[in-house]
């Protein structure tokens, strides 16, 4: 089986399992991902169709981002990291035309600038690709408890029962490099956090409606530009149900449940 190391199973992974596990099975998943973009009408920021393309289809020294936003064309490796790019593109395709757009002016605006685009990112180009590789959406109709999270009180916010917390919470995870980390999990992974407050009506909707609002609210938010200072953490395996053991212990353990410093 294709990427036979993904566990469907796990709770993270329930908004892609239906076209994810599919896919993953299939050896030409990469024209197996174009096809379900074509029949979305999936598009760049500048109208061209999206295509997934193996990544020495792509043209030499052109970087990554700036040949999706002139072609449309995603550069993509045979690999779990690339598969879940696909699978992002697929599930949120308004934010992740929003991101491709912030990062090619970026680098255009380098390159204007005379500054290597291997070289320092800048503030823009840096958190986008920040929120494209490990971002989390919280989601919740309740501000308290957004507000608990961005001050790390992880006792109110997470050591709760998983029924108490989805019904004040969702958490999506974003970043393919940080699906990608959680297919082998491990405790202290960590997420760079979006909030979402939404309706308690949100919350009674299928995943397909949840998700595509969401992906045209982020879209929105993230348009005007952005910065890290826009981002909370969260240790995602800390979200009810999605680890074993979560006791009073587990999230006592302050080295992956870090206190607020007064920096952050």
């Amino acid at each position: 089986m294709r990427f036979a190391t993904i566990d469907w199973s796990r709770p993270w992974l329930a908004p892609y399992r239906l076209i994810g596990e599919p896919l993953a099975a299939r050896v030409d998943w990469i024209d197996g991902a174009t096809a379900i973009a074509h029949d979305r009408t999936l598009h760049n920021a500048y109208g061209q169709p999206i295509s997934f393309v193996p990544q020495n289809a792509s043209a030499n020294h052109t970087p990554y981002e700036t040949h999706i936003a002139n072609t449309g064309q995603v550069p993509t490796r045979d690999n779990l990291h690339d598969f879940f790019n696909a699978l992002l593109w697929l599930h949120f395709p308004c934010t992740k035309r929003v991101l491709n757009q912030l990062q090619a002016a970026a680098l255009s605006q380098a390159s204007h600038q005379q500054v290597s685009a291997n070289g320092r990112r800048g503030p823009q180009r840096d958190s986008a690709t920040l929120f494209d590789e490990n971002a989390a959406i919280f989601i919740s109709h309740d501000a308290g408890l957004i507000d608990a999270l961005r001050a790390h009180e992880w006792p109110a916010v997470l050591h709760t029962s998983p029924s108490l917390f989805f019904s004040r919470a969702d958490v999506i995870l974003f970043g393919h490099a940080l699906i990608e980390k959680l297919v082998t999990p491990y405790k202290s992974i960590t997420a760079h956090v979006w909030t979402v407050q939404r309706s308690r009506e949100w919350f009674t909707l299928s995943t397909d409606i949840q998700i595509a609002m969401i992906d045209h609210q982020l879209a929105a938010e993230l348009i005007a530009g952005f910065d890290n200072a826009a981002f909370c953490h969260l240790p995602v395996l800390g979200v009810p149900g999605w680890w074993h053991c979560q006791d009073a212990e587990f999230y006592a353990d302050n080295t992956v449940f870090r206190s607020k410093r007064l920096r952050d």
